[in-house]
């Protein structure tokens, strides 16, 4: 348990408005060997990417069992702070989000994401406040995400989501969360906005065409994810591999991969 404090204090302290803490979320232990020898310094994981690994849909396909399961599969690959994506908790109820939580403590992770899908705000702020009184209760300083969808679903008007963004997050705040993310957000000026309006770390969503680390530092971002983006780059390289052999029986696509001794080595260095 220490230990685990210790790593919670670590993730704790790498959430630093100006200087983001970047996290490529992984979605099994190979991905967490990779990601972590590349330098990360925690590791993430992707709801999207774990549930389709156990050939799930995204969006509650996959059960509290498998996703804990596999959390549990990274945390013992990397000896870095893990903090996972458990979409709205893998539960009805605030009652069970803690136990759910309760169940991620018991795989050494230091961090959850909750987010607010389709509940009301008031009640998701009530499952984040069961998720940081279950990990108050076993005495670990557990980072709390505070996620809410309006702009990556495009909730009411669009000149109104930035005020009803900053109104659910601060509920979030208030409830217990520790930081906050706003996927679907680009544009700097939000950004900025967020940023000032929210007294907590934010944590934004990057992908192609996205402003880079460094211009999202000076946003004071706080901490920028890739979601299920490397998943989707790996799943990409499956497909165009197996579509090439199969409609013109040659392999170049398979140039460039990782070699046998590099990913057996991941498991036997």
């Amino acid at each position: 348990m220490t230990a685990q404090r210790e790593k919670a204090r670590r993730l704790r302290e790498l959430h630093r408005p100006g200087e983001p803490v970047v996290l490529a979320n992984v979605w099994d232990a190979a991905s967490a060997r990779l990601v972590a020898g590349a330098g990360a310094r925690a590791v993430a994981t992707a709801s999207a990417s774990v549930s389709w690994s156990l050939g799930s849909p995204d969006g509650g396909g996959a059960d509290r069992e498998q996703v804990l399961a596999r959390t549990a599969e990274v945390v013992r690959a990397v000896d870095l702070p893990v903090t996972a994506d458990l979409e709205s908790g893998y539960a009805d109820t605030a009652a069970g989000v803690g136990e759910t939580v309760t169940g991620l403590l018991a795989t050494g992770a230091v961090g959850v994401n909750l987010e607010d899908a389709e509940y009301d705000p008031q009640e998701a702020a009530e499952r984040i406040a069961a998720a940081r009184a279950a990990a108050d209760a076993v005495g670990v300083p557990l980072f709390v995400n505070g996620r809410t969808d309006v702009f990556l679903h495009g909730l009411g008007e669009p000149e109104g989501r930035l005020d009803e963004a900053v109104r659910r997050l601060r509920l979030y705040v208030e409830a217990g969360a520790d930081g906050v993310f706003v996927p679907g957000v680009a544009d700097p000026e939000t950004i900025a906005a967020l940023v000032a309006a929210v007294p907590a770390p934010l944590n934004v969503l990057a992908a192609p065409g996205f402003p880079s680390v460094a211009e999202l530092a000076k946003l004071g971002v706080a901490r920028i994810t890739l979601g299920p983006g490397l998943a989707k780059v790996a799943y990409a390289a499956v497909r165009r591999a197996a579509e090439e052999v199969y409609a013109s029986g040659t392999y170049t696509s398979l140039e460039g991969g990782l070699t046998y001794p590099e990913l057996n080595g991941l498991f036997t260095g």
